[in-house]
């Protein structure tokens, strides 16, 4: 076992104790298969706050740990699906459904928020206990820009070229993690190929939203380097925060899991300084007046060895 794998596992035994029901499934007529999510929440506590969490390409409910295990346990639902391109559904290369995966992406999130109740009620431990009011969408990389159209972002249809929009009221605030730029030029020629879609138009993207970025990142989606990826807090109107982790790559530390190989620059450290940034980013979005997010700021900024910046506006 690593040192960093050990911190890691120590952090998470500190932890106040949460509950994690899966599959609880939600059917799905059209999408080929039931939509199946991983619901965690603390142990105790009722009006809990609800976060929704898209997970990266290949990914699926079993993923992101160190992010739902936070976040339950301090204080969140967190609702994590797993959408048509995980690696689990291994759907074949020429499964009519992939050339729609970014639509089914989409959709899933948006059936997800119609099926609280049924969520509710196929998992007594946290029946009666969801606010349904106080409701946040987060998700890393490709899930990162799923997420985002429910926050107000747009992007084209490729079948038609026509703007999609999928702004949904319920959800009023946001984490990016990694979250990909805007398209055109800025997109290399294979994420082009695959993504059609990915031409995103933040200006309409009006909800609260913390952005997370690696200024490492070199990703493979785009040719300008790692500024591409905060673009959505630079080209988005506000209220905005963004996260800029030092050193930080794709995985940005280990949000993937405890023990992801595609890690590339495993760090707990700043997987615990995203954690605490984006938990209480949401206390205080959700909970106008709550002062969280401006206490974390400051204490991270008088921290010599601070994993990263933060920009608001």
């Amino acid at each position: 076992m690593s040192s960093s794998y050990a911190e890691a596992c120590a952090q998470v035994a500190s932890l106040p104790a949460i509950v994690s029901i899966a599959p609880i499934t939600l059917p799905s007529p059209g999408r080929g298969i039931d939509l199946h999510v991983r619901v965690s929440a603390p142990i105790a506590g009722d009006a809990l706050p609800v976060i929704v969490f898209s997970h990266g390409n290949g990914q699926s409910l079993h993923a992101y740990g160190p992010l739902a295990d936070y976040w339950a346990a301090h204080g969140f639902v967190v609702i994590q699906p797993t959408h048509l391109d995980s690696r689990m559904l291994a759907l074949a290369q020429d499964d009519p459904r992939r050339p729609r995966l970014w639509r089914f992406r989409e959709e899933d999130l948006a059936a997800v928020l119609d099926g609280l109740d049924h969520i509710e009620s196929a998992a007594p431990m946290i029946r009666g206990r969801l606010d349904h009011q106080h409701i946040a969408v987060a998700g890393h990389s490709w899930g990162g820009q799923t997420a985002s159209t429910l926050l107000g972002a747009t992007h084209p249809d490729p079948d038609d070229g026509s703007v999609v929009n999928r702004k949904d009221n319920r959800v009023k605030a946001g984490v990016l993690l990694a979250v990909p730029g805007s398209g055109g030029k800025h997109l290399s020629q294979p994420a082009a190929q695959a993504f059609p879609f990915m031409h995103a138009d933040f200006s309409t993207m009006t909800a609260p939203t913390l952005i997370v970025a690696g200024d490492h990142d070199q990703g493979g989606l785009t040719v300008r380097g790692p500024d591409w990826w905060r673009d959505a807090y630079d080209l988005s109107p506000s209220p905005k925060a963004l996260f800029t982790a030092f050193g930080g790559e794709h995985s940005l530390g280990g949000i993937p899991g405890y023990e992801a190989r595609e890690t590339t620059d495993e760090r707990p450290q700043r997987v615990a300084a995203i954690q605490r940034l984006s938990t209480s980013f949401l206390r205080s979005a959700l909970y106008p007046g709550d002062p969280a997010f401006s206490d974390t700021v400051a204490t991270l900024a008088a921290d010599a060895a601070s994993e990263g910046s933060v920009e608001t506006k």
